[in-house]
């Protein structure tokens, strides 16, 4: 054997064993998800936190470090809002755009107007759109929605997919739009991914918890960034990670991940690390140019908070003693609209709960805002399955300390109650129909309410204890119920009725 030729011999198998190709990238993905309001707003402990200005500075330093960023969102922004209930999220939009980010994917809450504002909305991003899970009436994909993608970061190849609430057509308004499962989606999506060569991959989705960690068990994705649950919540196993980054922007999630790889005889194999960083944003000076789009969309809702939406021929009277001690002509407004936007047989809401303390005279004009102070805590109507027993004694409870006012008196819609209170606590109610009919102690009900009471507060237990039909996150606004009900009715005639007389 000559020289040359075993010095060839020698150099191979020494090299036996070395990889062929070896990269190393860094990526910093940052999360947001679930960002309804413009403005930051002040938190219980005393400090400012989220909003779009705050949020805008964020992604601007970290973006200036130099490093690979992808900033995705994970859904929910159109709506519910004030603003939305004006502009049908287009204000919300433009300032998503002023944040830009790399991925985003719809939430239920982009649907809430219908198909085509959604569609209107979409089409006016300037940012990638991921929904594989997503589809039109005839099974089309639709514009400007990607499935997946892969980039390549300094010889590393990054997988990004993405996928929509599956369960948006009866949490939203999506009309003929397809949503197919979630969790089925994303990992046929990664498979995908890995044979085109990814060596790392991502899921950007709006779903709830459970299904991200039938994807995190799947372990088709190595790093999943969701939406929906509002949780500031990170788990990494030490192979997959899920991060979740609460909601508002009140606190966003860094992730900056290290990945590591090498080649071997034509297989290619990653390891990578990841640093999770918690950016509270209580601590973020606002970008000053989002601040000043966010001010001036701020005085925009201001004026149409304050533009009428319809006027009373009947007196409305919020005070105090009238909402808690009795049947009110307010209280009937709110839930009919309630029921009527629920599609619900009947509706309970709380007298405490409507905090205006004011009459509208006949004549009197109502606009945005009354409904608003009227309603400050921002409820949600949650629509429950209730057995007409059930439902009385819930009523009971709303009863039970009159003639004393009280914040859990019930004003009603779809109900008549007729209540005894020389009886016992209890044991009250002598009669009560629902659409005029006696009520059927075995018949399941579809009853709206407040997320308050859905939760059991003003101890009613027992709407705690059904069957939510969809969960509380996904319920809309109540304030807003009532602000397109008055703009249907134009005119409110609704009066004190004997909906509920107490003897």
């Amino acid at each position: 054997m000559s020289v040359l030729r075993l010095l060839a011999v020698l150099l191979a198998l020494l090299t036996t064993g070395i990889a062929a190709y070896a990269a190393t990238a860094r990526v910093t993905f940052i999360l947001v998800n679930d960002i309804y309001l413009m403005s930051d707003q002040m938190m219980p402990d005393g400090q400012r936190r989220g909003g779009f200005a705050r949020l805008a500075a964020v992604v601007k330093a970290e973006r200036a470090k130099g490093r690979h960023v992808i900033l995705a969102h994970a859904g929910d922004t159109l709506s519910p809002s004030a603003i939305s209930s004006i502009d049908e999220g287009a204000r919300i939009m433009a300032l998503t755009n002023m944040v830009a980010p790399d991925v985003f994917v719809p939430g239920n809450h982009e649907f809430d107007f219908g198909k085509a504002v959604f569609l209107q909305r979409m089409s006016e991003a300037q940012f990638a759109l991921f929904a594989a899970n997503l589809r039109g009436a005839q099974g089309e994909a639709l514009p400007k929605f990607k499935d997946r993608s892969i980039i390549t970061v300094d010889g590393v190849r990054v997988g990004l997919t993405g996928a929509t609430y599956d369960d948006t057509a009866r949490a939203s308004n999506p009309e003929d739009l397809q949503f197919f499962s979630t969790v089925t989606t994303v990992s046929e999506q990664a498979q995908t991914l890995r044979r085109e060569g990814a060596d790392f991959v991502v899921a950007v989705v709006h779903a709830p918890r459970e299904q991200d960690y039938s994807i995190f068990a799947a372990r088709t994705v190595d790093l999943l960034l969701s939406g929906h649950n509002h949780d500031l919540f990170i788990e990494f196993d030490g192979r997959n990670a899920i991060v979740e980054s609460s909601h508002d922007a009140q606190y966003v999630t860094a992730i900056d991940v290290t990945m590591e790889v090498s080649e071997r005889g034509g297989a290619r194999t990653t390891v990578w690390r990841p640093e999770f960083r918690i950016i509270d944003t209580a601590a973020i000076t606002p970008d000053p140019q989002v601040a000043a789009v966010v001010a001036k969309y701020e005085q925009d809702l201001s004026r149409e908070l304050d533009t009428p939406i319809g006027i009373t021929a009947v007196e409305l009277d919020s005070r105090v003693a009238t909402v808690r001690g009795g049947e009110a002509a307010i209280g009937n407004l709110i839930a009919d609209a309630m029921r009527i936007s629920s599609r619900a047989d009947a509706a309970v809401t709380n007298g405490g709960g409507i905090r205006g303390g004011r009459i509208y005279a006949p004549g009197s004009s109502i606009t945005r805002r009354d409904i608003m102070a009227e309603m400050p805590f921002a409820n949600r109507a949650v629509t429950i399955a209730i057995s007409g027993a059930g439902l009385k004694r819930a009523l009971e409870n709303g009863l039970a300390r009159w003639p004393n006012p009280s914040g859990r008196f019930p004003q009603v819609s779809g109900l008549a109650i007729v209540a005894d209170a020389s009886r016992p606590r209890g044991a009250r109610i002598v009669s009560l129909k629902i659409d005029n009919a006696p009520i059927e102690d075995d018949r399941i009900y579809r009853v709206a309410t407040n997320d308050f009471l859905a939760r059991g507060g003003d101890d009613y237990v027992t709407f705690r204890d059904t069957s939510q039909l969809l969960p509380i996150g996904d319920s809309p606004l109540i304030a807003n119920q009532v602000i397109d009900y008055v703009q249907d009715l134009g005119t409110v005639r609704t009066a004190i009725e004997g909906r509920v007389i107490v003897k």
